[in-house]
């Protein structure tokens, strides 16, 4: 996890991306300097499905349109794939876990395919106040942050050396999408990059995606939708 590297104020981008939800996206100058010598810049992360482009940016991943089955003898129907901790067969689309098991994923990023162990581990809630660095103004009045933090594990053979693993949506109680902060630069709240250099088979890494709920409600939940799923048909953590 990084931290904000310098004292510079951050400048905010705030739009309105109609995809059922609103998201917002802040900018902050900091990252220019400090992140780039270090990892290459995120790729941009849709806020909504492959089936209906639009939305926000950070980086689009990919899973699976169905669950891969097991072969079957000729006269006894396949079975559903479960989803996998670490390994096997791929989650089908709307397969529900708790938060902080593991689910296997096809993953693409690019020309980049592989597989990959993901996991939500904590979904925290923050405080209003945490917006304020990012000078959002209305956009953000009467809405609490939440940050879901994820691990990727590579359960493949493909190296993911600095591909972004996002596609992260938060879902409020009633099962509804919540609102996406998306931010460019770095947010010491809710760290999040790109996967380091050398990411092989077994290695892991963490990040994290900001979600936004009226005041009234909270974020329950968290959606991987990136293809080949789709938003509302993905896996959930709840």
């Amino acid at each position: 996890m990084k931290s904000i590297g310098s004292s510079r104020n951050a400048a905010v981008l705030a739009g309105l991306v109609a995809v059922g939800a609103l998201t917002l996206t802040a900018c902050n100058d900091d990252a220019a300097s400090s992140d780039t010598a270090k990892t290459p810049p995120a790729a941009a992360a849709p806020t909504t499905p492959a089936a209906a482009p639009t939305g926000p940016a950070t980086t689009p991943a990919a899973p699976a349109t169905s669950a891969a089955t097991a072969a079957a003898p000729a006269n006894t129907p396949a079975a559903s794939a479960p989803p996998a901790a670490g390994g096997g067969a791929t989650a089908a689309p709307g397969t529900t876990v708790k938060v902080g098991e593991a689910v296997t994923l096809p993953f693409s990023s690019g020309s980049t395919k592989g597989t990959i162990s993901l996991a939500v581990t904590s979904i925290d809630q923050g405080d209003p106040a945490d917006l304020t660095a990012l000078k959002l103004g209305d956009k953000a009045k009467g809405l609490v942050p939440y940050y879901i933090h994820y691990k990727v594990t590579n359960a493949g053979s493909t190296d993911l050396s600095f591909t972004s693993v996002n596609h992260m949506k938060g879902l409020l109680a009633d099962g509804t999408e919540a609102q996406d902060l998306m931010i460019i630069g770095t947010f010491a709240k809710c760290p999040s990059s790109s996967l380091p250099s050398g990411f092989t088979a077994g290695q892991s890494a963490t990040s994290c995606a900001v979600a936004l709920s009226p005041s009234a409600s909270k974020v329950a939940g968290a959606e991987y939708w990136g293809d080949p799923y789709t938003l509302g048909k993905g896996v959930n953590w709840k």
